[in-house]
């Protein structure tokens, strides 16, 4: 195998100019994953859950968006940015049945609590951005998902 070494690098405004970087218009969707610890117990259930205990969440979150003038959705930092403070920050950490609103703390009701954060951020911060769909993993094998055209019904 063989490596091509370019002769020099590509310059702004020499080899490629403002009107080049944003290659289309086309929505994009870009994907970015969370963890956050937490604890919580389930109400008026029988099982194991009903007892006070702990998840190592996992959120995958994808947003969607046309590019700007630099041909980025939004900078995965951004979106971190955003992630990190509408929903890590307030969960991290804590007991779930007093850190969400009153609310059975499942995963499917903390998935669209967590949609409703960040909708209402994105669209603020960042309005050509929308989450276009959630998964919030409880374990490695089970999650809950919900997209926005469920949340637009």
């Amino acid at each position: 195998m063989s490596y091509n070494v370019p002769d020099k690098l590509m310059r702004f405004g020499e080899d490629i100019g403002h009107e080049s970087l944003r290659y289309h218009d086309r929505r994009v969707s870009v994907s970015k994953e969370f963890t956050f610890d937490a604890a919580h117990h389930l109400y008026l259930y029988e099982g194991k859950c009903n007892s006070l205990h702990g998840h190592t969440y996992r959120l995958h979150v994808t947003a969607s968006g046309t590019l700007d003038e630099k041909g980025l959705v939004i900078d995965f930092a951004d979106l971190r940015r955003v992630v990190e403070r509408e929903v890590v920050q307030r969960l991290d950490h804590q007991y779930l049945n007093v850190a969400l609103p009153p609310m059975n703390t499942t995963a499917e009701n903390m998935v669209v609590w967590i949609y409703e954060r960040l909708a209402t951020a994105l669209a603020r911060d960042f309005p050509r951005v929308r989450v276009e769909r959630l998964t919030l993993w409880e374990t490695p094998t089970s999650a809950a998902s919900v997209d926005r055209a469920e949340m637009e019904r």
